[in-house]
């Protein structure tokens, strides 16, 4: 029995396939990721639950009082509702810790290949496109500004939604849709950067360089001491808060300086201080941040089946629904296929189009981000601003139920393949598929 990989090349190998496995490395490592963010994702949906039932229960004021209390100095606009804190602060961790993920997955990762990066890349792209061309379509005459709400992908969401229907999603189509979902959050906050900053100052953006670039010169000689770094990220978030983008934007920034590769000083040998960042942050991320957001963000009071209806039949929430359910699986689904054909590359074996399809709803699940937009588009309407969050929550509920039939049609295809997938018959830890490669 062969310890290593073989030398043969396999048929995969020799004929890339549109979602080709990646080493045994980089999907080990992307499952990890994957389980962290499926437990993350059913705290997102009981914190959800939760702030839809204390806005629709005799309590619903003291939910209301909350989200309005005031915290902070006045100093820099600091003196933010809860509401803001959450928008504002807690959202910056979640895009850091996506900053380094994207930046890892296209400097060490297996998508620093062109050609293997250009799938998920281009399907991001037609899921954002599709959906924003959707609710134009509907809206564009009565709330332009809302173009991107339905262009975003909740990955905590939609691995929650795997979890509970319980489906055996082959890995590739798992590593897909996480990627997918990366550049997704990347994309998004481009957008939520160069079109939702209604005030800019340059000033205070200016300065904002001066502790993020502090907070970059030590994490490139390896400095990681908290008590250095959490005071330059801190200002850098500040400074960019008060220069009017959003403050969500200093995540990022700060996500990008921050090395990838292994480095003789790393404190720990083969380990890159990206990693070792997202080891200790993505279950903050995950399981407080997010889900404490979503408590923030998804209340909103329905006001019964009637209220339900009336904000069902405003074009902003039809334009949201659209794009979610019908804009993102045709935007991911044919980028894919355009791509798949400029590159000549067929689907993985055993893997067909209404497979993609089924991962191309799941992307509908628009949550978290989207309510983030949703915020930022309409803060100042309160009408339009409950229609948004009913219309976040009706598409993303709506796209999971539909993904859920067409991949538990699959699922018996799918348990055959993960089998074949982690079988490991020379019992060396490493299933016998990457070995044959």
């Amino acid at each position: 029995m062969p310890s290593g990989p073989s030398s043969e090349p396999s048929p995969e190998s020799a004929s890339p396939s549109v979602f080709s496995r990646g080493s045994w490395a980089e999907d080990s490592r992307l499952a990890q990721i994957l389980r962290r963010e499926t437990v993350g994702g059913a705290l997102l949906l009981g914190a959800a639950v939760i702030a839809l039932v204390w806005a629709n229960s005799p309590w619903s004021a003291s939910y209301f009082a909350m989200l309005d209390a005031v915290a902070g100095p006045t100093f820099l606009h600091l003196d933010l509702s809860l509401e803001a804190w959450a928008a504002d602060g807690l959202l910056a961790i979640f895009f850091f810790v996506a900053g380094l993920e994207l930046k890892r997955e296209f400097v060490a990762g297996d998508l620093r290949d062109p050609k293997r990066a250009a799938v998920p890349v281009f399907a991001a792209v037609g899921g954002m496109l599709v959906p924003a061309a959707i609710y134009l379509a509907f809206a564009a005459g009565t709330a332009p500004k809302g173009w991107a709400i339905p262009t975003a992908t909740d990955i905590a969401f939609a691995l929650a939604v795997l979890a509970v229907i319980s489906t055996h999603l082959p890995s590739a189509l798992r590593t897909f849709l996480l990627t997918l979902a990366v550049v997704d959050d990347l994309l998004a906050i481009i957008v939520i950067a160069v079109f939702y900053t209604a005030d800019l100052q340059l000033g205070f953006l200016a300065l904002a360089l001066i502790p993020l670039a502090g907070f970059g010169l030590l994490v490139q000689r390896r400095i990681s001491h908290w008590y250095l770094l959490l005071p330059l990220a801190v200002a850098t978030w500040v400074l960019v808060h008060a220069s009017g983008v959003h403050a969500t934007v200093a995540g990022v920034l700060l996500a990008f300086t921050v090395p990838v590769r292994p480095h003789p000083r790393d404190k720990e040998p083969g380990t890159g201080l990206a990693e070792r960042f997202e080891h200790l942050l993505r279950p903050i991320s995950a399981g407080v941040a997010v889900p404490l957001f979503a408590l923030f963000s998804a209340g909103v009071t329905i006001g019964g089946l009637s209220g339900f209806a009336s904000a069902l039949t405003d074009p902003i929430a039809i334009g949201i629904i659209c794009g979610l359910v019908v804009g993102k699986p045709i935007g991911i689904l044919a980028a894919t296929f355009l791509t798949s054909k400029a590159l000549r590359r067929p689907l993985q074996q055993g893997l067909t189009w209404p497979d993609v399809t089924g991962v191309a709803m799941l992307a509908g699940i628009g949550f978290t981000v989207s309510l983030l937009i949703g915020e930022l588009a309409f803060a100042a309407n309160p009408e339009s601003d409950d229609h948004v969050k009913i219309a976040v929550l009706t598409g993303s509920l709506s796209a999971a139920l539909l993904a859920a039939v067409v991949l538990r049609l699959r699922n018996r295809r799918y348990r055959a393949m993960c089998e074949e997938e982690n079988r490991d018959d020379n019992h060396d830890g490493i299933p016998d598929v990457y070995e044959r490669e």
